[in-house]
């Protein structure tokens, strides 16, 4: 499992960065509308988001790295999202009387709602290297199968959220399913027992 985990949380953490980044285009249209303005601020604040995320994840990983933080770093990616469900429209009402230009207005709703959720779903693929590589020497292919799972799952939750999930499901219901799920396999993690990866 201490093998495991890690593939599944950074292929799940990818499959939830690419479902909430198209949902967050769902969520802007109405207040912002879906012009390559918008679509251009959602994708810079994800971008910036996960660079810090990744810097932050690589730093986080040199202190006493094990699975059940991994879990954790998971739960609390999941739980950020939860004022998107509560508060989405009174913070995206409130930034376009703030700043009406489509332009920074989405730039800041878009800070506003996914910067957080973003940012520590980028810790999860470094973290998540540090405690699959104990030999210097496959360092590049611990790294190199983990990216590919996380990418993979990225490319999964764009194909299955703009293709079906959009298509039967409301948008909250969907943000709801991908918390449950995280939820389920973050908390698998942080009940893992085991000694610490040593640094």
């Amino acid at each position: 499992m201490r093998i495991l985990l890690p593939y599944l949380i950074a292929g799940w953490s990818g499959f939830f960065v690419m479902a909430v980044e198209l949902l967050g285009g769902r969520l802007l249209a109405p207040t912002f509308g879906s012009s390559i303005y918008v679509w251009g601020a959602i994708i810079t604040i994800f971008m910036l988001a996960l660079s810090l995320g990744y810097l932050a994840g690589g730093r986080y990983s040199m202190h006493a790295p094990n699975v059940r933080r991994l879990g954790a770093l998971l739960l609390i990616a999941a739980a950020t999202v939860v004022p998107i469900l509560l508060f989405g429209e009174a913070m995206l009402d409130a930034v376009a009387i703030a700043v009406p230009d489509p332009r920074f207005g989405s730039l800041l709703a878009s800070l506003a709602l996914f910067g957080v959720p973003t940012f520590f779903s980028g810790m999860i693929s470094p973290y998540a290297v540090r405690l699959l590589v104990h030999d210097p020497r496959n360092a590049g292919r611990h790294a190199g199968q983990l990216y590919f799972v996380s990418t993979f799952g990225s490319a999964a939750g764009t194909l299955l959220t703009s293709f079906y999930f959009v298509l039967i499901l409301e948008v909250n219901q969907i943000l709801i399913s991908l918390l449950a799920i995280s939820a389920v396999i973050g908390m698998t993690a942080v009940m893992q027992k085991g000694d610490e990866v040593q640094a």
